[in-house]
């Protein structure tokens, strides 16, 4: 890269539906739940799909792995993870 080169950020992937068809149902459900919802916890999701959480966290790392959701750090409590889905149309 050459100085007069401006600084590019490379934008991770983004992943798609066919992405998830092959993931465990667990995974899928965990997508659709994010697909109606913005943005939740670890502890919602469980809530909402009535998974154990340890199975919601396998589920989330499975999607991360597939690159179909963004987690961030909670403003109002930073113990916290805010999951949403990242999938292009």
């Amino acid at each position: 890269m050459s100085t007069s080169e401006p600084f590019r950020q490379e934008t991770p992937a983004r992943g798609t539906w066919d992405d998830v068809k092959d993931l465990p149902p667990s995974a899928k459900l965990v997508a659709k739940v994010l697909e109606y919802n913005d943005t939740m916890t670890q502890q919602q999701i469980a809530e909402e799909t009535l998974l154990p959480a340890r199975t919601v966290r396998y589920a989330l790392s499975r999607l991360d792995e597939e690159n179909v959701i963004e987690s961030r750090f909670s403003f109002s409590d930073a113990r916290k993870r805010l999951y949403s889905l990242a999938i292009d149309d």
